[in-house]
């Protein structure tokens, strides 16, 4: 199966978006080591959680690479995820509306070019199922 333009993109997306959860992971290290917290239980379970997250985030990115529909459904709901968190961004006590349009903007640009990528890879796959009746493994017309 070859890997469309739009595949490819959002799987560059994506992957930055791994990026992004392991610079988070990092900034995570730096507080723990620091002694910048409250409870550090509490926040060696985070960076764990965080760190999952970045590993499955980057299956992800390289799923929808590779052509996967398992890719690219992660990414989707990777996507919608962050679209959740930039809304609590833009809403509350501490609400941050540049925050919130940088989660979002990248995540709408990778939703699209994800659910782009899926219609690429159906076309291809019903194209596959329906041979041209001039190829060569074409069923002939019996009418």
């Amino acid at each position: 199966m070859r890997t469309h333009r739009a595949a490819t993109a959002a799987a560059l997306l994506v992957g930055l978006e791994a990026l992004g959860l392991v610079g988070l992971a990092a900034w995570q290290v730096t507080a723990l080591l620091s002694g910048d917290l409250t409870s550090p239980a509490t926040a060696v379970a985070l960076l764990v959680l965080t760190l999952i997250g970045a590993a499955s985030v980057l299956a992800f990115a390289v799923g929808t690479a590779r052509g996967r529909s398992w890719g690219r459904s992660g990414g989707v709901v990777t996507q919608v995820l962050i679209l959740a968190v930039a809304l609590g961004a833009v809403t509350g006590a501490y609400a941050d509306p540049p925050i919130a349009l940088a989660l979002a903007a990248p995540a709408v640009i990778a939703l699209v070019l994800l659910v782009l990528a899926a219609r690429s890879a159906a076309a291809e796959a019903s194209a596959g199922e329906r041979p041209d009746a001039d190829s060569p493994g074409a069923p002939a017309d019996r009418s």
